[in-house]
């Protein structure tokens, strides 16, 4: 993670009923977590073997997967075409990314019936090249320790500075402080520092390469299963259609975390980065479009689209409000440049790609013995819930004690 300018720690306090509300659900995500492990999957869940994947893959998952995309899609734009225009929203999209990674392991955890075997594909004698879901687990395995490695520069300058807890944390302050201060820890600093500049650049391409593989390997995951999925979401293309989704949803992604920042922090909207950054989105989000476009004519799956079915009812939600509408909205240099429309647009493309995770590892799904359709337990839902809520408070917390976001004026958004 390259410089960002003047960037500080936000001043906010972390007691408001947001945060509590977010505690109280991560606690109880956590409490419906210990009862999945006391007790297994199949009392804390609906999944069945007719039905093995539920919201945990189709939300936790993939959709979190894609909707970290704005990592490598913003330090693509930065460091590798060199629009340094966009080097102030690296920071936070990057950050991100690396808890939306996280958390999309910790529901593997959750996920996996036999969770304790997760460490097997770090095992060469245990790999198998022909498996989609081995190529999907090291590169998520790599590319998470490649952010990592790419937020290192934010805690050597937490170290480096003067690293201010807040109030919940205050407690540690001198202890963390006079930690800080030995020699030892600044020397190390200034070292990982000068290494991180001189090295930073392979991550950064290593990142981009990593998450292009696997946000297409997780499209393959459905391919095995032919006569199980609905011709309107099997395709033998899925794997690029998941790309280019991905690819779509990565700056609307960014955009939206920029914006929600900036009305709860109490600051200026950065519109002058926003606005031109959404110019990109049409090409990514056109290209999306018309290869799906493409594809449901080439399989005349297009006579699908309007059979009145839930699925063909579901696919028609995903599509306009949720790639065809923000396409035609972010044509328009005024709505590009109107804090409200580019919000509402670009909310509008993170759901779709949401749905479309969720269309084609559940609705789209048929299980030929199934007895019962699959409904998430509250079990699931809780644990869902609590992922995100999770989620946020870390970005909270990070973002008030590390240097993430860029320095500006506290003005108070109307």
């Amino acid at each position: 993670m390259s410089e960002c300018p003047q960037a500080r720690p936000v001043a906010k306090s972390l007691y408001t009923p947001g945060v509590l509300i977010m505690l109280s659900m991560v606690a109880a995500g956590i409490g419906f977590a210990v009862y999945r492990y006391i007790y297994g999957l199949g009392a804390a869940t609906n999944l069945s073997d007719q039905y093995p994947w539920g919201i945990w893959i189709a939300i936790d998952v993939t959709s979190g997967v894609a909707l970290a995309a704005g990592g490598f899609m913003t330090s693509a734009l930065a460091h590798i075409f060199h629009k340094n225009h966009y080097r102030a929203i690296v920071r936070p999209a990057l950050l991100t990314a690396a808890l939306g990674y996280t958390f999309v392991a910790l529901s593997l955890f959750v996920d996996l019936g036999k969770y304790y075997d997760i460490w097997h594909p770090l095992l060469p004698s245990l790999w198998q090249g022909n498996s989609a879901m081995f190529e999907v687990a090291m590169c998520v395995v790599t590319y998470l320790a490649v952010l990592y490695l790419e937020c290192v520069p934010l805690l050597v300058e937490g170290i480096q500075g003067n690293l201010d807890l807040p109030k919940p944390l205050s407690r540690f302050r001198g202890p963390v402080q006079s930690l800080l201060e030995k020699g030892w820890v600044q020397s190390f600093a200034t070292l990982s520092d000068r290494l991180f500049k001189k090295v930073m650049f392979v991550f950064i391409i290593a990142g981009v390469v990593l998450s292009c593989m696997h946000q297409s390997s997780l499209g393959a995951l459905m391919l095995i299963a032919p006569y199980k999925v609905h011709p309107l979401w099997y395709t033998p293309v899925l794997t690029l259609l998941f790309l280019l989704s991905a690819m779509a949803v990565g700056y609307p992604m960014v955009i939206i975390e920029s914006m929600t920042a900036s009305r709860v922090f109490g600051r200026k909207p950065e519109m002058e980065i926003l606005g031109p950054l959404a110019r990109y989105i049409p090409v990514f989000l056109g290209s999306y479009l018309l290869a799906k476009a493409a594809d449901l004519v080439i399989r005349n799956a297009h006579l699908y689209v309007c059979q009145g079915t839930l699925q063909s009812t579901m696919f028609l939600i995903e599509m306009i409000p949720g790639v065809l509408v923000p396409f035609l909205m972010l044509l328009s240099h005024r709505l590009r440049n109107t804090p409200s429309t580019l919000f509402l647009a670009s909310l509008l493309i993170v759901l779709g790609v949401v749905l479309n995770r969720i269309n084609v590892f559940l609705v789209a799904y048929t299980s030929p013995y199934a007895t019962r359709p699959y409904v998430p337990a509250i079990g699931e839902i809780a644990i869902t819930l609590g992922m995100i809520a999770g989620l946020v408070l870390c970005y909270r917390v990070l973002v008030s004690v590390l240097p993430v976001l860029p320095s500006q004026g506290e003005h108070r958004v109307p």
